[in-house]
């Protein structure tokens, strides 16, 4: 257990006057009266009011102390983590190309003397007008067939070739250029062939090639009922799309391709055939995030002195990218950019480096240290006298407030050429507020007793979290066989559901962040071991409940506090009995359940709670019987599908 930390003086107001109280007939015999009314009780009360609020302070000492030593053992707090999201901007009618530059501000709408919550695009997006060159059809990617004359002509062709129809035969479309980013439009007609299938569910996904593989793309929106109707096919391209050679043609291709063959459940029983496709762009999307963009930045003169200390305007600052850095240009107008590191314990007197605090905005230079022997170094070169200090760019912001919901950035800051709207398709996700001095003092003593190494599965478990704010659980696995790799499951923040309602794909774990933990780890783990990343898998978990609610009590009402709590009991990140998110490896059951549906207000008995196990990587199906428990393996957590609550 940790040392107790002790209270300097625990006197409080009332003990303070009674003790003085209690000393008025040994020092002041004649004063007999002691009654509230009295003007030297007053006084009495008055001072001892004055020295509890010096007690207090008083016994700010130790903890003033404590975080002094956290400060000089070099315990910081975590910076603030911007929120992102992708931005679809949509072009005008009749407009065929668009241009979206980097650093293009786009807000909230708001209202009143509410502050909007900007977002900037991190990166350029150009809409493009692409032409359509060729269309092919393949079985499991072995031979070619070139359809392009066939479709164009109007006749009536069959997308895939093989029969019977097998999970993997493609249809592919090839452009003349990148559609990175874009949003393609497949105008299709065709003809009623498709029997057998789900129009809502058709058994195909759409996928680009992106240099490294086949990378499946999102479906904004499908009115062919699955190629079995005239319709348009609308896809938002990701940002990377490279071009291939198939069947000795070139070109930027888009494919669609069978994920369930003859025989299997909704699978087509013949070839769907179009007979005509069209394709145009009317869109774009872009990653964006919740920080804004300053450029160069006048930040003082140097006076040529040791450890100079200067400050940005705008605070909290964000990571910085490619090309933020700070500059040094001297009295004969030599502009040199400086290397930024995280502290000067190995620079030398040439080096020319720069220590940024992300939450002050402080840019600090090279110190000069007195050693045991007397001895002077310095850490760090010094800016010439006179020379100006000032900022490339940088980007400041971040924080929960960034976690916006689904279209709600659609104001932006400047006019767009060519562009009739914008809209985020899905919620921003990853903002993270700064460290709060609290959370620090827990964890300043778990980083000394570890020496910031990766040894233990607590280890790898609290440095991931270290490594990035954006992450909200970690789970580490030994490995699966001697000699294997460690296995860190991670779960990222997902914040912009009041109603906890998350998708899989909310709970993605983005390259970026990925690469910033594995960084961190790399430096911190073993020599000798290795670490496998990835994601919780993810059972989904339905409860139907059939509830008897109170008279007078509004059953709608109840119904929604008990859908409600079901989202909030059962979720990775604030579900499980004690709220921080769903443990792993525990089952469900539905006696649990019931005890937590019964004791919500307004309800009057449960008659029946049942489990349903739920594909969420297809659609929410529900698949099996109904249970009573619902089991998990220890890699994985529960994540809520629809509830259905029934009120009698």
């Amino acid at each position: 257990m940790s040392l107790p930390v002790p209270n300097l003086d625990d006197r409080s107001f009332q003990q303070l006057v009674d003790e003085a109280k209690r000393l008025i007939p040994t020092y002041c015999p004649e004063w007999t009266n002691h009654n509230l009314s009295d003007p030297g009780v007053a006084l009495i009360e008055l001072f001892a009011w004055m020295s509890e609020m010096m007690l207090f302070r008083l016994n700010q000492v130790p903890d003033g102390f404590y975080l002094r030593m956290l400060n000089l053992l070099g315990i910081e707090t975590f910076p603030a983590s911007a929120a992102t999201a992708d931005l679809t901007f949509w072009v005008s009618a009749g407009q065929e190309t668009a241009s979206i530059a980097r650093g293009t501000e786009i807000a909230t709408s708001v209202s009143g003397n509410e502050d909007p919550v900007v977002f900037t695009t991190t990166e350029d997006l150009e809409i493009v007008d692409p032409a359509l060159i060729r269309m092919l059809t393949s079985a499991h990617e072995e031979v070619f067939v070139d359809l392009t004359t066939s479709v164009q002509s109007g006749s009536a062709t069959p997308l895939f070739s093989t029969n019977p129809l097998s999970a993997g035969d493609g249809f592919y479309v090839g452009f003349d250029r990148s559609l990175a980013g874009n949003v393609l439009e497949l105008r299709i007609d065709a003809t009623v062939q498709g029997i057998g299938i789900d129009p809502n569910d058709p058994p195909v996904t759409w996928e680009i090639w992106t240099g490294e593989g086949w990378a499946r793309v999102a479906v904004h929106e499908d009115t062919t009922g699955g190629f079995n109707r005239n319709g348009v096919v609308k896809l938002l391209i990701p940002m990377a799309h490279e071009p291939l050679t198939l069947g000795q043609h070139a070109g930027f291709w888009v494919r669609v391709v069978l994920t369930r063959g003859l025989g299997d459940e909704n699978s087509y029983r013949v070839s769907p055939v179009v007979t005509s496709i069209d394709a145009r762009t009317i869109g774009g999307t872009v990653r964006a995030e919740h920080a804004l963009l300053i450029g160069e930045e006048f930040l003082g003169i140097s006076s040529g002195e040791t450890d100079q200390v200067f400050q940005v305007v705008n605070r909290p600052v964000l990571e910085r990218r490619e090309g933020e850095t700070i500059e040094v240009v001297d009295e004969d107008g030599v502009v040199t950019a400086w290397r930024e590191v995280a502290d000067f314990q190995h620079s030398s007197p040439d080096d020319q480096h720069f220590v940024w605090d992300d939450a002050t905005g402080e840019v600090h230079f090279g110190p000069r240290i007195r050693y045991p022997q007397g001895t002077y170094r310095q850490h760090g070169a010094i800016p010439p006298k006179a020379a100006v200090i000032r900022t490339t760019g940088y980007r400041y912001g971040g924080g929960v407030e960034g976690n916006v919901g689904a279209r709600t950035l659609v104001s932006p800051r400047t006019s767009l050429v060519g562009i009739a709207g914008v809209e985020n398709l899905r919620a921003a996700s990853g903002g993270v507020d700064a460290e709060t001095i609290d959370n620090a003092k827990r964890r300043g003593p778990m980083t000394l007793r570890a020496g910031g190494r990766a040894v233990t599965v607590e280890d790898y478990e609290r440095l991931a979290l270290q490594a990035d704010p954006s992450i909200a659980r970690a789970r580490c696995l030994p490995p699966l066989e001697t000699g294997g790799s460690t296995r860190l499951l991670l779960v990222p923040n997902v914040e912009g559901h009041d109603d906890h309602q998350h998708s899989l794909d909310d709970f993605a774990l983005s390259t970026e962040v990925e690469q910033r933990v594995q960084e961190y780890l790399n430096e911190r783990r073993i020599l000798g071991t290795s670490v496998a990343y990835g994601t919780p898998y993810f059972q989904g978990a339905s409860v139907a409940a059939l509830i008897g609610v109170l008279p007078g009590r509004p059953p709608e009402a109840v119904r929604a506090r008990v859908t409600e709590a079901l989202y909030s009991f059962i979720d990775p990140l604030v579900g499980g009995p004690d709220g921080t998110g769903w443990p792993f490896g525990v089952d469900l059951n539905a006696a649990a359940v019931t005890q937590l549906i019964a004791d919500i207000d307004g309800v009057e008995r449960v008659d029946d709670a049942v489990l349903f196990q739920v594909d969420v990587r297809n659609n929410n199906r529900r698949y099996g019987e109904a249970h009573d428990v619902l089991r998990l393996t220890d890699r994985a957590l529960f994540l809520s599908a629809r509830h259905q609550v029934v009120v009698r």
